[in-house]
């Protein structure tokens, strides 16, 4: 019988981190956690609990370095998600960005590479390639990135490869593109298109797109996300390497819209206001590294996750007075 090994997550009171954790946790798994709960939710935490797995959590933050050299003592591997994931956040405030995404991220190396831990996955982002490519972006690509947030994340890539090099920490970045899925947050000002306008058009009202909606993303099921992140902690060749992980697909906003309007039975015309400053316009990931050095491969295709993620809205409606 093979014993359970033990994971730690940072940021899984959020949505990726929860979803990650749930997982493990379905596995048998050991599972630490670890939330600042400044953008994750409590009752994703709580939920964790009602599974009643090996779990322990604990509320503090990523840029507090003696809490995780604690926290990581005995873990087998670091699963680590927690950022301020925000395009606009970055550019309302870059530092606090630069605090959490970047000098978190230093901490939580020091703190793997101090522990004798075996492997770190990192939550790295597609938005380090900025406007570089219209095509599908391939890892080989130059970044460009044209946010705060692009930017700090990218940072955090080249800790993980350095970490690798000069200490022998085995680190894997998987560059993510437009997550999405149930217990993604609707209502906050940051909120991710797809919860918003899903939350939106439920209570009948018009959906709205910054820009034209011309622009374009490789929106991902969170289950594929969780599926690489898993291969990722054994896949041998993948040590040091920032691999996309995504649905490889592309999704037009006018389009989403209209297939949102045909699950839900609604007419709702969108409103377009004025683009966004460090928006991407196009977004799609090449995923040929991912299936060669991970064997990944998304079980979940997009208007599948829209169509769960619709059920999981319905099930769970969120007014906007209310906080999910």
């Amino acid at each position: 019988m093979t014993m359970p090994e033990t994971f730690v997550i940072t940021g899984a009171a959020g949505f990726i981190g929860s979803h990650i954790a749930e997982r493990l946790l379905r596995n048998g798994q050991r599972v630490r956690v670890i939330d600042n709960l400044l953008t994750g939710k409590r009752e994703n935490l709580e939920y964790l609990k009602s599974l009643n797995g090996d779990l322990s959590i604990t509320v503090g933050s990523i840029t507090d370095l003696e809490t995780l050299q604690s926290l990581f003592r005995g873990a087998d591997y670091i699963l680590h998600q927690a950022a301020l994931p925000s395009v606009p956040r970055s550019i309302a405030d870059p530092l606090e960005t630069h605090r959490h995404c970047v000098t978190g991220t230093l901490n939580v190396l020091i703190a793997a590479r101090d522990n004798g831990v075996k492997r770190v996955i990192y939550a790295a982002s597609g938005s380090a390639y900025g406007n570089r490519s219209d095509g599908a972006k391939t890892e080989s690509l130059l970044p460009a990135p044209i946010s705060p947030y692009g930017a700090a994340k990218l940072v955090g890539e080249y800790y993980n490869a350095v970490f690798t090099h000069s200490y022998g920490l085995e680190t894997v970045a998987l560059r993510y593109f437009n997550v999405f899925g149930p217990r993604q947050d609707p209502l906050s000002t940051y909120a991710a298109a797809i919860p918003k306008f899903i939350n939106t058009m439920l209570q009948g009202e018009r959906p709205t797109i910054f820009g034209d909606g011309q622009q374009s993303r490789d929106f991902t099921y969170v289950d594929n996300v969780v599926q690489g992140n898993l291969l990722a902690c054994r896949a041998p060749a993948a040590v040091g390497e920032t691999i996309n992980l995504a649905a490889g697909g592309r999704v037009v906003i006018n389009d989403l819209v209209a297939q949102l309007n045909d699950i839900l039975g609604s007419d709702l015309a969108p409103i377009h206001a004025a683009p966004r400053p460090g928006d991407i316009f196009h977004s799609q990931a090449d995923i040929s590294k991912a299936r060669q050095l991970l064997g990944f491969e998304p079980a979940v295709d997009f208007t599948e996750g829209l169509r769960r993620a619709v059920d999981w809205y319905r099930a769970n409606a969120f007014s906007s007075n209310a906080k999910p």
